[in-house]
């Protein structure tokens, strides 16, 4: 029996990234000292939560765990998907947190997958379930993921500390790999879309919200529509909570997305933010600040906003062995850490190129040809 060789990593730091990055290049690792200088030593609940969720979706995983959860065994197995899956999130962060990488690993996968997730819809710290419909599902299709099979069903929502949300995700399997790309044109600003939803609390809320965003946005342009999502009884969730997501849609087909959301703080938590421990925002503030900072995000350029430029790369090192070209504005700090780790894992060295007249960042690489050789063959 041949011996295993692991990849040894150190600290808790991009954990789901270094975890999807091992499956998709079967590559079994060893992460130490996971936390271990922190009060909260070991992994947090949404990690062992991810870790339960990869073993649901893989044949032939290992997953070891020491005593003070600050060490951690890996061995991927092979992506199967399938259908009726479930798997409850938690109340430590959000579906967002979960889905990102999901999407990603199903599309590798053996046959595809629909699963129901339970737990927290919106929040203020990972991107939304609305988010995930309205910009990342179709940020796929560009890489020739098929349309057919690919959607997002919010059944109930769902907000801190109690969640309650369910959602039904489904992703079709790549038929042989992706699609390299260039993608470089941002266009021009042509609509905003949005959805403001309510959980436990007035619709009021979600008219103050519409009204803020649309003020700042009426200056600038007609075409602005922002729906609302009112739930109540038991498609409420469990806590009171509201939100925004807004959407703008360019000329060439790019969507800019941010969101936020607000509820009560999450319980006591010991690495809780002063964000979280701070009165919730008014609806009217929430809707403003949400309006500037997609005007943020549209200033800096790119055809994706920074919360997917961790997904765009990803994508692109996925590709056949051809040359990807992608342009974003300012590189996020989990843009910069997804490109070293694309680098370690599967080999893939991006060329990076700031544009000095726009202010953006010119990307190109020679994808690793992934293929999914997993998938049934009819």
């Amino acid at each position: 029996m041949e011996k295993i060789t692991y990849m040894r990593l150190k600290g808790g730091q991009n954990l789901r990234l270094r975890l999807l990055l091992a499956t998709l290049s079967s590559r079994p690792i060893i992460i130490q000292d996971i936390r271990s200088d922190s009060t909260l030593t070991g992994l947090r609940p949404h990690e062992i939560s991810f870790l339960r969720l990869l073993e649901k979706l893989c044949d032939d995983c290992l997953v070891q765990i020491n005593e003070t959860g600050t060490k951690l065994k890996y061995k991927p197995g092979i992506v199967m998907g399938g259908r009726h899956l479930f798997h409850d999130c938690g109340l430590s962060r959000s579906m967002g947190y979960f889905m990102e990488p999901l999407i990603v690993l199903a599309l590798f996968a053996k046959k595809p997958l629909t699963i129901r997730l339970k737990g927290i819809t919106n929040d203020a710290k990972d991107p939304s379930v609305d988010t995930f419909r309205s910009t990342t599902l179709l940020m796929l299709k560009r890489f020739g993921v098929p349309a057919e099979g690919l959607e997002l069903k919010i059944e109930s929502r769902g907000v801190a500390p109690n969640g309650g949300g369910e959602v039904v995700l489904s992703v079709p399997v790549v038929q042989d790999c992706l699609k390299a790309m260039t993608w470089t044109d941002e266009g021009m600003v042509k609509r905003i879309r949005g959805v403001t939803f309510s959980t436990r609390v007035s619709v009021q809320f979600e008219n103050t919200m519409i009204h803020a965003a649309r003020g700042i946005f009426n200056r600038l342009l007609p075409d602005v529509h922002i729906f609302t999502d009112h739930k109540a009884g038991a498609l409420a969730g469990n806590s009171p909570g509201y939100g925004i997501s807004l959407v703008a849609e360019t000329t060439s087909g790019c969507y800019i997305s941010s969101d936020s959301a607000v509820s009560y703080a999450r319980g006591d938590e010991g690495d809780m933010d002063d964000e979280e421990k701070r009165e919730p925002v008014p609806p009217e503030e929430i809707g403003e600040q949400i309006a500037s900072l997609l005007l943020g995000e549209i200033e800096q350029g790119g055809v994706v906003d920074s919360t997917h430029q961790g997904l765009l790369f990803l994508l692109c090192a996925l590709c056949p062995q051809d040359v990807s070209k992608v342009r974003v504005g300012k590189l996020s700090p989990y843009g910069i850490e997804s490109l070293r780790h694309i680098e370690d894992f599967l080999g893939v060295k991006f060329h990076i190129k700031p544009d000095t007249s726009t202010g953006t960042v010119i990307l190109k690489c020679v994808g690793c040809g992934l293929k999914n050789l997993s998938r049934k063959v009819s």
